[in-house]
């Protein structure tokens, strides 16, 4: 490895870069554990190889030791551990969040009995038989899902395809996600099934638009933010560019008598652009939109993006309305957001208040070593 390949690890961080690597071996099985050393021969722990990707090395430990079951289940004991200190006991949570848990290629989330997963790296299938025992073994779930059908792995060279990996198929079933019931597919669902990440937040969303006559949840998906605001406002106006995620939502507000939520299925672009047009102003909106920002490249585009749904927004608020706006681009950073945030009030010819800075909800961890861990930004705002 590299002098700066070995200064990267040393400081904790998992990845290690093709061009770091000094000696490529020509016979090593892709996803094996190896161990690597530095320069001078000194050893700087264990890790996997991928023979595709252009993140040659993620480590697994940094102590010179084989990687075995028994470290697994301490691994998976800790993932665990986390969540209960931080009061994250479900029962819909992530459990082991890649390299957040010092747990490369593997994302665990438990959704009820039953827990769906992704492994995203040559060396995490390779191990799935033994972290599905240990999963089943520790957590005795009715199902196991593999939901790999995210094209992070066609990086890697792995196929695209969801499996059973225990117990039967289950069906779609209703499960509590913050505070409301919200009606999950694991098998076709949104991303593992649903979105957890924003626990937190919806409960945030809930204390702040309190007393709003009427809130706005701009790319609503299946109505996390929507159904957390609507036993605290007047109404809440949902839009969602998707008829599926609309139609879902519709049922999930049905089914916890939310009927002061009503779906509009539109671009929310151009639909909040109409919303200004025809001075429809709101005392609370929510923008969660999408990753506008997959890479650095498109990072000057998504901020157009950004800054376009936030000035619209914002001319879109009543006078001292609350604005909380998201942004799951791990290249956007909270600085760009601020800056761009400014912008957007100035074009609009109002001042933000900074009520709240927040981010993912803690059983999806922040390692300040890893940088990449957190990517969830969530601000909430004041505009006077």
């Amino acid at each position: 490895m590299t002098p700066a390949g070995a200064r990267r690890a040393r400081r904790r961080h998992p990845w290690i870069y093709r061009s770091d690597i000094l000696v490529l071996p020509d016979a090593l099985e892709n996803g094996a554990i190896v161990r690597v050393v530095d320069p001078a021969g000194r050893a700087l722990g264990r890790a996997e190889w991928s023979r595709e990707s252009l993140i040659s090395l993620r480590f697994v430990r940094w102590e010179d030791v084989p990687v075995d079951e028994e470290f697994w289940a301490a691994r998976l004991e800790a993932a665990l551990a986390r969540r209960e200190r931080a009061g994250m006991s479900g029962p819909a949570r992530r459990i082991v969040f890649g390299e957040a848990d010092e747990w490369p290629g593997l994302i665990v989330d438990q959704y009820g009995d039953c827990l769906s997963v992704q492994t995203l790296t040559p060396a995490a299938d390779r191990w799935a038989a033994a972290w599905t025992r240990l999963l089943v073994e520790r957590l005795a779930p009715r199902s196991v899902v593999a939901r790999n059908d995210v094209s992070v792995r066609r990086l890697e060279g792995l196929e695209m395809a969801n499996h059973v990996w225990y117990g039967e198929a289950p069906e779609p079933f209703a499960v509590k996600i913050g505070d409301r019931a919200f009606r999950v597919d694991l098998m076709h669902g949104q991303k593992t099934g649903a979105f957890l990440d924003q626990q937190e937040n919806y409960r945030a969303a809930a204390r702040w638009v309190e007393g709003a006559e009427r809130a706005l949840d701009a790319f609503a998906g299946e109505g996390g933010f929507a159904l957390h605001m609507a036993p605290h406002v007047g109404r809440v106006d949902a839009i969602e560019s998707s008829e599926d995620a609309a139609a879902r939502g519709r049922a999930n507000a049905a089914a916890a008598g939310a009927e002061n939520v009503t779906w509009t299925v539109a671009n929310v672009f151009d639909r909040l652009h109409e919303l200004d047009a025809a001075d429809e102003r709101f005392g609370a909106i929510v923008l969660d939109p999408p990753a506008f920002a997959k890479n650095k490249k498109s990072l000057p585009g998504a901020r157009r993006g950004y800054k376009e749904i936030n000035l619209r927004a914002i001319k879109c608020l009543e006078p001292d309305g609350v604005l909380i706006t998201c942004s799951c681009s791990y290249h956007m950073s909270r600085e760009m957001l601020f800056d761009l945030v400014v912008e957007a009030a100035g074009d609009a010819g109002r001042t933000v208040e900074l009520l709240e800075m927040r981010a993912q909800a803690p059983d999806h961890p922040i390692l300040l070593n890893v940088p990449e861990t957190e990517y969830l930004k969530c601000l909430v705002l004041r505009a006077r």
